[in-house]
């Protein structure tokens, strides 16, 4: 005799059951999987099984937030437990507590117990620079993320947006920081890959054949060799070099200073708008004066200066004709006979202030406002539209007490002011 089979529900029938006013209306599906019509028109798909000779009720969720498939599915994925020995309560517990953890689990809170466990074997400007490069770029983008939910497309986008600022050392040593961090989820047993070992080649590498500049630890020795050298070359041509370090200024907009811009009494530097790199565009300008505090050593040079060149107009006359600003291949040559050539640019002076001021703590913003930089990024424009004078003054000051520790002592940490 054949087995009739039991008729199993069908999409229309649960979307139009209606609920009773005084009792519950039970559908029945096969296996064990319900569907229950509260007198309230809740609709709840539920499980009746066996476990060990013992009944329990199982709860999968409400319709039609959970459809006819999705509640055989479950019901399915509960049987295959059951046949394993698993108690599909025990089951939902771990799952729930597992993703509990990986929300809790997210990059900022990962990174800041990286750093904190960092802290006993790292020097106080190291742990300081590394937490501030995270907090500057990376949290506002990745932080608030699970880390097992970040891709590689997120990784690098947070590169990629400090290496488009020019500062491509940052890049690399954040880039250092991700894979340590990475490192740091995988033996706590977070993650079981590190994402940043597949990124290699990501950011691009320096052009050594353009803007050469020296790195922060050999600073120490490019002073000794400036000092050395100074009996070689002219006094405006050691100065100029001094200024372009300590000011952060484009090798055209120091050699063609002149004394009508600058106020030593006040110790305050307004380069024109027409003699910036922003302000020579020829389509939108930046008509925006450049605004310099002169930190007292920058003073104390330009009072030296002026002993020679006051009576021009050039704060940096041209040796071969006074009426005409020196030129770029001065500070050049001066540079090879010092045994830089190549190795370091007018520009390179930049970068340099740049790279080591912002590893320190100093905020890009400002450090992007002290260099006259434009950003494309309509974020970071607005940031680029604040003056942060007092900021920049502060580092400007700090930066040139650096320059000088270093000429009495080789080596020393720069700490920003508080």
């Amino acid at each position: 005799m054949a087995t009739r089979l039991k008729r199993r529900l069908t999409d229309t029938q649960v979307k139009k059951v209606k609920a009773a006013q005084d009792k519950q209306v039970l559908l029945q599906d096969g296996d064990g999987l319900y569907l229950e019509v509260n007198p309230s028109g809740s609709k709840i798909w539920r499980m009746k099984t066996m476990m060990q000779g013992k009944s329990m009720r199982l709860t999968f969720g409400e319709y039609p937030g959970l459809t006819l498939a999705q509640a055989r599915k479950k019901c399915e994925e509960t049987r295959s437990l059951i046949n394993q020995g698993i108690d599909p309560r025990e089951a939902r517990k771990a799952a729930e507590a597992a993703e509990k953890a990986r929300a809790d689990n997210t990059f900022e809170k990962i990174a800041r117990n990286w750093h904190k466990d960092g802290l006993p074997d790292w020097k106080e400007n190291t742990a300081k620079a590394t937490l501030s490069r995270l907090e500057r770029d990376v949290f506002p983008k990745i932080g608030h993320m699970p880390i097992t939910d970040i891709t590689h497309q997120q990784l690098i986008d947070v590169l990629k947006t400090i290496e488009k600022r020019g500062t491509i050392d940052a890049a690399k040593r954040t880039k250092t920081d991700l894979a340590r961090i990475y490192r740091y989820a995988i033996q706590r047993n977070i993650i079981d890959r590190n994402l940043v070992d597949d990124l290699a080649g990501v950011l691009r590498r320096a052009n050594k054949s353009h803007f050469a500049t020296i790195k922060p630890e050999e600073l120490p020795a490019f002073l000794k060799a400036l000092d050395q050298n100074a009996i070689r070359m002219y006094l405006s041509t050691r100065i100029a070099i001094q200024l372009m370090l300590m000011l952060f200024l484009r090798t055209s907009e120091l050699i063609g200073a002149e004394w009508s811009e600058i106020d030593l009494e006040n110790g305050v530097w307004i380069v024109p708008w027409q003699r910036m790199k922003m302000g020579k565009r020829k389509i939108n300008p930046d008509q925006t004066d450049h605004r310099i505090d002169l930190p007292r050593q920058a003073v104390a040079l330009l009072k030296e200066q002026y002993q020679y060149s006051g009576h021009r107009q050039h704060v940096f006359p041209s040796q071969r004709d006074p009426k005409k600003p020196m030129s770029n291949g001065a500070i050049l040559m001066a540079l090879r006979r010092m045994g830089y050539q190549g190795k370091m640019t007018g520009h390179g002076f930049r970068a340099l202030a740049a790279s080591t001021l912002e590893e320190l703590g100093f905020r890009h913003e400002v450090i992007d406002r002290q260099l006259a930089h434009k950003s494309k990024d309509k974020v970071q424009a607005s940031y680029f539209r604040a003056d942060f004078q007092e900021e920049r003054k502060e580092m400007l000051q700090a930066w040139a007490d650096y320059i000088d520790t270093l000429r009495r002592r080789n080596t020393i940490k720069l700490v920003k002011a508080a």
